[in-house]
């Protein structure tokens, strides 16, 4: 379960990363580098909750 949801956190922090950094008007550079921020948070959030309820 731990696997998964680190998993789904890198998906879900990626895109949401991308997606800011395309608002803030960011090219794919910068759009790629807040995406990797996204995604080391998705992998810290995904294993807090994989910790917390299973």
């Amino acid at each position: 379960m731990t696997k998964l949801l680190i998993w789904i956190g890198i998906l879900v922090g990626g895109w949401i990363g991308w997606w800011i950094g395309e608002k803030l008007g960011f090219a794919f550079f910068g759009a790629f580098m807040i995406s990797n921020l996204g995604s080391i948070a998705g992998v810290f959030i995904g294993w807090k909750i994989a910790q917390e309820y299973f």
